[in-house]
């Protein structure tokens, strides 16, 4: 099975997708440069025109389609417009829509069709809620499927869909369930750093910074043999953005007022 290559975490689509829901959203009036040769950005988008042209040759192929609809996410995340992530988006959706007319019980297409969802979600307002429950169900199916796909992806995603969501009655956000999840995949793939991450960042965000300290020691035990196992091209996107997230956990956790408490989980 191809590594699971991210432009960025899902962390980030579901942070951008979820606070902003209910206020008005700005474009981006004027489109990047193009991307230089060699950076993640130009990665994805050779990837994305490889695995199209090969998901177009082969329809029948499930893994090209379940890759390009990975690479579609990407493509996503790299969107600077509403429109051009909902393009990419639906392009990811549609390939594994029809991957699972030809294999329902395929774990990677319900668990990319969730996460190009969730893109689609991030060009909505009000609407957005509306896919949340499309989402939540093909996570959970291909958590049902294949629970150690993409690294307790399937969990991971979970964790942040209930932790970021409204609660109810607006939503299906959720505290506990959040917690369950984002602890599972620490649980199911404690060498994952992203999984370490989410559930730092989500102790800190309920404030509840007994739970963390010893996450962030969890964290700093495995990140020496993480550096060495995630290594190369396309894990750079992946470091660049978890390196500040832990920096940033290191620092919320060296504010303790607590004379006592470690000033470093490292």
């Amino acid at each position: 099975m191809r590594a699971r290559v991210f432009a960025n975490s899902i962390a980030s689509a579901i942070r951008m997708l979820l606070p902003g829901l209910l206020m008005a959203r700005t474009l981006c009036a004027a489109a990047d440069p193009p991307p230089s040769p060699s950076t993640p950005a130009s990665r994805a988008e050779d990837s994305y025109r490889e695995l199209r042209a090969r998901c177009e040759s082969q329809p029948t192929n499930l893994v090209a389609a379940w890759q390009f609809a990975s690479a579609c996410f990407d493509q996503c995340e790299f969107s600077h417009t509403d429109a051009d992530r909902a393009r990419f988006a639906n392009e990811g959706i549609g390939a594994c829509r029809r991957a699972l007319s030809l294999d329902p019980n395929l774990a990677a297409a319900h668990y990319y069709l969730g996460m190009d969802l969730a893109q689609l979600a991030r060009t909505k307002m009000i609407g957005a809620l509306g896919l949340l429950g499309d989402v939540e169900k093909e996570w959970t199916t291909a958590l049902k499927l294949d629970e150690n796909f993409d690294y307790a992806g399937p969990d991971r995603n979970l964790g942040l869909l209930y932790r970021d969501s409204p609660g109810w009655p607006l939503s299906l956000g959720s505290r506990d369930k959040a917690r369950q999840h984002l602890l599972r995949a620490v649980s199911l793939h404690p060498e994952y750093p992203e999984n370490h991450i989410n559930l730092i960042e989500s102790y800190l965000q309920w404030n509840n910074r007994s739970d963390s300290l010893p996450a962030a020691k969890a964290l700093a035990a495995i990140l020496p043999e993480a550096k060495k196992k995630f290594t190369g091209p396309a894990w750079e996107s992946s470091w660049n953005d978890w390196d500040p997230r832990w920096k940033a956990i290191q620092a919320k956790l060296n504010q303790s007022q607590d004379p006592a408490a470690p000033q470093n989980p490292q």
